[in-house]
């Protein structure tokens, strides 16, 4: 601490004396400003946009009645115009491309339509959905990160989110390997023309860049969440953006702001955080989904077992194409390696899978999420062994939350002497 302050003291220094002939060479940090400054995300313009909101429906008290069947059915035509508001956008495109010679015009009006009854429910079906899933955390006993301690079944944070389109996130790697060197919010209104110039200006301060579309963004209050998804996809989401706000409370959780804030960096800790969030919001939207959305069916009638035929297993190529680059980047091969990845997502693409960009940054992006096939942590298989080992989903995400370091997970579910002995020697 002492040593910041001295910093901080120096920079006040610098700045008081007269300003010299000779100018600072700009450094990487400089140059990547110049370039994103026009197009960084605001957090705070968009807080103190929805500061005065906390009277509409997605901020409603929990103490309302519980949620009706006619809601249900709100939320259901909602995502039933996301599924029509696709297909029209689809021909759009189809058209625009040649490919069909119906009226673009009478299209394009349609769609206006459409998104204009969608943003008419928007408002209703996020008090619902956020309801649905309040009720499901508040079913397993997670009400607040002091719960474990103090039995005070209130929620917090309050859950507050909207469906919107979140900003962009701008991933950033060294070519040499797989890291996320930084992350930098972007706004939401980039065409393709403009993220391929932007990275293009990046991936010349000789990185590796990748603009991506975010599905969820939890660092706001109220938080994102797309408005275009599934309605799983969105219910999982809508507790994966709480569930980020609930552990920065925790010790997990505030260690992940620290790597965040660069403050001290830790990927296995980011890893650990994301992982956990993940897998407790896709119990939470099993139990909606099963709750509200999906109709009581008998048990099935065992058939006999049928051996799939082989067929493309994208996990599984996804999986083999990050050990290989993780191989080549190792000895020193970055070219080789991205000519790899670049042959790859042609195949990929071949094989009706469309990634705009394979590169050290999507990896570094994506292999966060120990549960994705692009991560070749073992940290998912071992948040897997913790939740076998935990007797419900609260105590789960209790003993996780209070971890601040992977090897507090591998003595959480060692049970091997031998195992505990080496975790000594490191």
């Amino acid at each position: 601490m002492k040593y910041h302050a001295l910093r901080i003291w120096l920079a006040i220094l610098l700045l008081a004396l007269p300003v010299v002939a000779c100018q600072r060479t700009p450094g990487f940090d400089d140059r990547l400003n110049e370039i994103t400054a026009p197009y960084r995300f605001s957090i705070a313009r968009w807080e103190l946009q929805h500061l005065v909101e906390w009277a509409k429906p997605a901020a409603r008290s929990l103490d309302s009645p519980t949620v009706t069947q006619a809601e249900v059915e709100t939320v259901r035509e909602y995502f039933r115009l996301n599924d029509e508001i696709r297909l029209v956008q689809w021909q759009i495109n189809a058209i625009a491309a040649g490919n069909n010679r119906e009226d673009l015009a009478a299209k394009e009006e349609e769609l206006e339509k459409l998104l204009q009854r969608r943003e008419a429910m928007k408002g209703a079906v996020q008090w619902i959905l956020g309801r649905q899933v309040r009720e499901a955390f508040s079913a397993q006993g997670i009400f607040n990160p002091l719960d474990r301690f103090i039995q005070i079944r209130i929620s917090f944070p309050p859950l507050n989110f909207r469906l919107a389109r979140p900003p962009h996130l701008l991933v950033i790697s060294p070519r040499e390997r797989i890291e996320s060197l930084r992350e930098i919010m972007l706004v939401q209104e980039l065409n393709l023309e403009t993220i391929e110039d932007l990275e293009a200006r990046v991936d010349a301060l000789g990185v590796s860049s990748l603009v991506t579309e975010l599905g969820g963004f939890g660092a706001t209050y109220p938080a994102f969440v797309a408005d275009d998804a599934s309605l799983g996809w969105t219910i999982a989401t809508i507790a994966e953006e709480w569930l980020h706000q609930y552990l920065v409370f925790t010790p997990l959780g505030f260690m992940y702001l620290l790597d965040s804030l660069d403050v001290a960096r830790n990927y296995e800790v980011a890893t650990m955080n994301e992982t956990l969030a993940g897998m407790v919001s896709d119990e939470i939207a099993q139990i909606v989904l099963d709750t509200y959305y999906r109709p009581k069916q008998p048990a099935p009638t065992p058939q006999p077992e049928v051996r799939p035929t082989p067929e493309f297993d994208f996990n599984r190529e996804m999986r083999q194409i990050r050990l290989t680059v993780d191989e080549l980047l190792a000895k020193g091969e970055v070219e080789k390696a991205e000519q790899f990845m670049e042959e790859r997502r042609q195949y990929l693409a071949s094989k009706g899978y469309y990634i705009r960009k394979l590169n050290q940054a999507y990896f570094a992006f994506h292999g966060t999420y120990a549960d994705e096939p692009t991560s070749v942590s073992p940290i998912g298989a071992e948040m897997r062994e913790l939740r076998k080992r935990s007797a419900s989903l609260r105590e789960f995400l209790n003993r996780a939350a209070a971890m601040t370091s992977r090897q507090d997970l591998l003595r959480s579910i060692s049970t091997d002497t031998s195992l505990n002995f080496m975790l000594a020697l490191q």
